[in-house]
């Protein structure tokens, strides 16, 4: 993967489109605090384009992760979560799957 692609602290749960036209990921870049989901575009010359933070429809200050499109193409599903603190001081993520018009995909395709 270029570094168009790869970079963060922390990047996990990739989601392909069945037309291999773009790519969906969650990541921690340096300097955030929690996860966000970043797509890019896959280019003419079959390369992947920049990363691009999906914005504040999908990213807020909570955790965001685990896109996935469904089969029909309609809605972009995602996990939010939020950390919490136990009493002996270990944490754990507590969350809930949300779902948006899959339509978001396309305004941020970078215009040719």
């Amino acid at each position: 993967m270029s570094a168009a692609v790869n970079q963060g602290k922390y990047i996990a749960h990739p989601f392909v489109a069945p037309d291999e036209s773009y790519l969906m990921w969650d990541a921690e870049k340096d300097g955030e605090s929690t996860p966000d989901i970043y797509i890019s575009f896959r280019q003419q010359d079959g390369s992947w384009g920049e990363a691009i933070n999906m914005g504040d429809t999908i990213n807020t200050p909570l955790y965001e992760q685990r896109p996935k499109v469904t089969p029909d193409g309609k809605y972009l599903f995602f996990w939010k979560g939020d950390v919490k603190t136990r009493d002996d001081g270990s944490r754990y993520v507590v969350g809930s799957p949300y779902w948006v018009d899959a339509k978001i995909i396309e305004t941020l395709r970078p215009k040719e």
